[in-house]
């Protein structure tokens, strides 16, 4: 392939990436339209949009999935109301559910990484625990201490409180790697596959 030709093919490459990315940030916001629902007075919401997270990082891999996300959370940051309930502004990143904020971001990469492994057979038991480990474990990870600290509150008592949203974050979970299962065989190639670290290929003597 000549630079010429070259050229061209990663321009359009680059305009479909931004594109999916805008999507998928619109995907998340659209999500946040039914609104939040606290349960039993919770300092953090239940959304819908952890399931456009989620999708993010199953479906466009953990570079553009991220990138989708962080699209996301400039544009609140910036004061839209994009968040469930309209919730928008530089105040929601010093509350009690920023550290889910921040979990969405460790959890797309984490996803978007081991979706690339799983590929392209892309099994839905291993997807399943893959995306779960992303989607739940890593976001919990930052969110839960972050609302202990937030509210003063000690870590068990936090993580407790957590547990309200397994439930419907397993839900989504399900949908998502359904959905991302359709998807990559419907659309093979979104995500590039990539081999697990301890199996990368050995150089052989000439």
């Amino acid at each position: 392939m000549t630079a010429a030709t070259a050229t061209p093919a990663r321009t359009r490459s680059t305009a479909r990436d931004l594109a999916q990315i805008a999507v998928f940030a619109a995907l998340i916001a659209a999500l946040g339209v039914p609104g939040a629902l606290y349960l039993g007075g919770g300092a953090v919401p239940i959304t819908f949009q952890t399931l456009g997270v989620m999708l993010a990082g199953a479906v466009l891999g953990a570079r553009k999935g991220f990138l989708s996300v962080l699209l996301l959370e400039v544009l609140v940051l910036a004061g839209l109301p994009l968040l469930s309930g309209g919730r928008g502004g530089i105040a929601v990143f010093a509350g009690p559910s920023a550290g889910y904020l921040f979990g969405w971001l460790l959890g797309v990469l984490v996803i978007g990484w081991l979706t690339a492994r799983l590929l392209p057979r892309y099994r839905v038991w291993t997807a399943l625990v893959a995306t779960a480990f992303g989607g739940i474990v890593a976001v919990y990870l930052i969110g839960v201490p972050w609302t202990a600290v937030a509210l003063d509150l000690p870590l068990g008592a936090a993580l407790v409180s957590a547990a309200v949203f397994l439930p419907g974050d397993i839900l989504k979970v399900v949908v998502t790697v359904l959905i991302a299962k359709g998807v990559h065989r419907a659309r093979p190639g979104l995500i590039e596959p990539r081999p697990w670290p301890w199996r990368r290929p050995t150089a052989t003597a000439a």
